[in-house]
C-alpha cells in the first residue's frame, strides 16, 4: 500500500508566516494539496493550527520546525507501517493534481523511488518504496530529501512530465498571483 505523507511543517520566513492557510482560489494552500491525494490513505507533518484543514488526512504534529525536513519525513516514517511505500508531497506545492500522484505511483511499478524530472531537475512528488525508507532513521535532521532520493543503492525510474505542476511551489505571496 502507499501511503501520501505531506510534509508542512515550514515557517514560510520568504513568505512572512504561516503561508499553508494562504488562500488560493478560495481554499487554502493545504487543502489543495490534501484534495490531490484523499484517494490513498494520507498524513500532513506541520503545526497544530493546520490540523482543522486536513481533513480527511490523518494528522502528525511537528513542533520543532526549526530541525529540518528529514525530521517531519522521520515522524511520518514512524507513524505508517514498515511495509508500506511512501508518497512524498511538499504542502507549498498546490497545483499538483490527482493525475501526477497517481502518474507516479504508477512509474514507480517495482522500483525504489520514483519521481517526476524536466531538464534534469527532479520534481515532487516522491514515491520510496518499503527498502528505501530503511534510510530514512539514519539521515540527518538538515538532510534534504534529495539525499535519500538520489541513493545509488535503490533502483530508480524517473517521470518526465513537461507540465509545471511537480516543480512548482509558493515561497512569496507573489508567488500565488502567478499563472503558469
Amino acid at each position: 500500500m502507499t501511503h501520501a505523507v505531506i510534509l508542512a511543517a515550514g515557517i514560510g520566513s520568504r513568505f512572512g508566516g504561516q503561508k499553508l492557510l494562504a488562500l488560493l482560489d478560495g481554499k487554502p494552500l493545504i487543502a489543495h494539496v490534501v484534495a490531490a491525494v484523499a484517494h490513498l490513505p494520507a498524513l500532513v507533518v506541520g503545526p497544530p493550527e493546520l490540523e482543522p484543514y486536513i481533513s480527511p488526512a490523518r494528522y502528525v504534529g511537528n513542533i520543532q520546525p526549526e530541525r529540518g525536513m528529514m525530521h517531519s519525513l522521520r515522524l511520518a516514517h514512524a507513524a505508517i507501517d514498515a511495509d508500506d511505500a511512501l508518497l512524498v508531497l511538499l504542502a507549498d506545492m498546490p497545483w499538483i493534481t490527482r493525475g501526477i500522484v497517481d502518474t507516479v505511483i504508477s512509474a514507480a511499478g517495482g522500483a525504489d523511488v520514483c519521481y517526476p524530472i524536466r531538464d534534469g531537475i527532479g520534481g515532487h512528488p516522491v514515491f520510496f518504496s518499503p527498502r528505501a525508507r530503511t534510510k530514512i532513521a539514519a539521515l540527518p535532521d538538515d538532510a534534504p530529501l534529495r539525499v535519500l532520493r538520489d541513493d545509488p543503492a535503490f533502483s530508480l525510474v524517473t517521470l518526465p512530465l513537461e507540465t509545471d505542476e511537480p516543480y512548482r511551489d509558493v515561497d512569496t505571496q507573489a508567488d500565488l498571483t502567478i499563472t503558469p
